[in-house]
């Protein structure tokens, strides 16, 4: 079945590489759209061997999409996704904006594709949220052990590339290593031996460095980030699990794009070592790896 895709927020940093993923695995599309801000609109980007010329989202006609894959953030989501879903544009969001609405289904599509709606084509499937990048990479690991002993408690310590942060992060850690590269090793004896270029998208220095505050803290007397939140909340939506204990400490590292993940997971029955492994092996969208790196992984 050949659909019509848009995708929203083309120009950024997750659009960039789902433009490259839907070229390299050759989606069946018959068309591609771009969108982005109105800023953005009139430039072009290649796609196939063409140059697409990049539409403005708030304006352009979205009548006979199909599918929009949605990565512009939350703000544009909330006006926009509403915009594209009563159009009759199944929309599939990235950012935060619905993932907390008990109406929008959150999925990860080798978990829980039962909660997207039902319908005869591509379109008309409404607004479907995408969990945080964290709770998207543990979950296919996490369900068919939920399946098999019962979930019931899980402490989650992760290690967040810049990536996460967009390319504000991705090019803080690039120009901080390329100012301090060359006197790094002053760093073996002493932590303020160089100087930094002042940070500006995170609290500290990136760089050769690792900040326990990965995301913001959240205004509600929890001291909790809202990486750490989301990582429970959807985890126990995803799951169905209302009442999952999960305990997470976020932390952002100094590497450029694919986060890891240190999983404690406690179960109602019990399941050796060897059982876990049997069954992970074959799991969709999970590869076990004996020493699996954000390298090899991204």
């Amino acid at each position: 079945m050949n659909v019509k895709i848009g995708v929203v927020g083309a120009t950024g940093q997750v659009g960039t590489v789902m433009r490259q993923l839907l070229e390299e695995r050759d989606f069946p599309a018959d068309s591609v759209r771009f969108f982005a801000s109105a800023r953005s609109a009139g430039k072009t980007l290649p796609f196939r061997g063409e140059e697409i010329v990049v539409e403005d989202t708030a304006t352009a006609d979205i009548s006979d999409l199909d599918i929009a894959l949605f990565s512009a953030g939350a703000t544009m989501s909330k006006v926009q996704a509403p915009r594209f879903a009563e159009a009759g544009v199944t929309v599939i969001d990235n950012s935060s904006a619905w993932r907390k609405d008990p109406a929008i289904p959150l999925v990860v599509s080798e978990v829980n594709p039962h909660d997207i709606p039902a319908g005869d084509s591509a379109r008309g499937r409404g607004i479907i949220a995408n969990p945080n990048c964290t709770t998207m990479a543990a979950m296919p690991v996490l369900k068919p052990l939920h399946d098999a002993a019962g979930l019931v408690r899980l402490t989650v310590s992760s290690y967040q590339a810049v990536s996460g942060s967009g390319l504000a992060g991705v090019e803080e850690l690039h120009s901080q290593a390329l100012a301090t590269v060359e006197k790094a090793d002053a760093l073996t004896h002493d932590g303020h031996a160089i100087s930094f270029p002042d940070p500006v998208k995170y609290v500290a220095p990136i760089a050769f460095n690792v900040i326990a505050l990965a995301g913001s803290i959240v205004d509600d007397g929890s001291f909790e980030t809202d990486e750490e939140q989301k990582l429970r909340n959807e985890s126990r939506k995803i799951l169905g699990l209302p009442d999952l204990r999960v305990a997470g400490t976020c932390v952002r590292v100094p590497v450029f794009t694919g986060h890891s993940l240190s999983i404690h997971a406690e179960f109602a029955d019990d399941i050796t070592p060897e059982r876990a492994t049997e069954i992970l092996a074959g799991a969709p969208g999970v590869k076990l790896a004996d020493v699996p790196t954000p390298l090899d992984a991204a």
